[in-house]
């Protein structure tokens, strides 16, 4: 190995390193806390004395009046997540194929004027969507966090399957009508089995994004049987004397569904993502 290899790599690991323990620093206290008794977690050990699982078994048989509504409110947080991965799939895969293979009039306009609006942050955009939802009729439903967070993955979910899109070959697509093939049969039988990693890429995107969405969801779900549980965690910070333990507990059992889909995906969220990125 040269010279030259090695000091690159010693680089990489100089900044590599304190980047991984600067991530797993908030992660390690979030574990000492969910597993140590109640008050022992800010006792300044690295790791508590006597470690339980009885803070999970607080959560999950709802011991606490912050959990009264633990499992409908991470069900919610299922629903309004895969709903808003199917429907965001949805808008951008049919988007996606009407701009790259139907060459529809404007599309390209109409994609780049939709991705103009992340130069807004989306924080700046909660008050007027909340007026919106007010106007019709949707406050206090989860279809205005679905619907809301659709329009917020929509616009880069099109723009990575446009990109992906562009790169298989036209002559698919010419071979296809030349055997009779309508616009839907092409969608169908050419377009998605080929675009797989991108879809399953986008999908998981938009998943996680809704599953993780709290300002969102504070504003627009109110009742407590509706809220997803990110919001719900944040109750947990209203008291004075906030059992910090719990909270770390239930936030674990939230991050892992997350971990597990991105986990199971990963292949496809580093291909399907950056599919289109380099020109051939």
């Amino acid at each position: 190995m040269s010279l030259k290899k090695i000091t690159s790599e010693a680089k990489l690991l100089l900044i590599g390193i304190p980047v991984l323990l600067w991530t797993l620093f908030p992660l390690y206290h979030m574990v000492l806390f969910a597993i140590s008794p109640r008050d022992t977690a800010t006792s300044g050990r690295l790791w508590p004395e006597h470690p339980t699982l009885q803070n999970f078994e607080i959560v999950f048989k709802k011991q606490h009046f912050y959990l009264d509504h633990f499992w409908s409110q991470l069900g919610n947080s299922f629903v309004i997540a895969i709903t808003v991965g199917a429907l965001t799939l949805l808008v951008a895969t049919t988007s996606a194929f009407a701009i790259s293979r139907l060459k529809v009039r404007g599309g390209q306009t109409v994609m780049n004027l939709a991705l103009f609006t992340y130069f807004i942050p989306a924080a700046f955009l909660a008050v007027p969507m909340y007026k919106t939802m007010g106007l019709y009729g949707l406050l206090n439903n989860q279809w205005a966090l679905i619907l809301a967070m659709v329009t917020i993955a929509s616009p880069y979910c099109i723009w990575v399957l446009k990109q992906a899109s562009d790169k298989l070959p036209f002559e698919l697509d010419e071979a296809a009508r030349i055997d009779g093939a309508t616009a839907l049969q092409l969608f169908w039988m050419v377009y998605l089995p080929l675009m797989v990693p991108s879809l399953v890429a986008v999908g998981t995107y938009a998943l996680l994004l809704a599953w993780n969405e709290y300002l969102y969801a504070f504003l627009l779900l109110s009742n407590d049987l509706d809220v997803t549980l990110a919001v719900a965690l944040g109750n947990f910070l209203s008291a004075d004397d906030s059992p910090w333990e719990l909270l770390m507990a239930t936030g674990l059992v939230y991050a892992l569904p997350p971990a597990a889909i991105y986990y199971t995906f990963k292949r496809y969220m580093v291909s399907g993502l950056t599919a289109g990125a380099v020109k051939s």
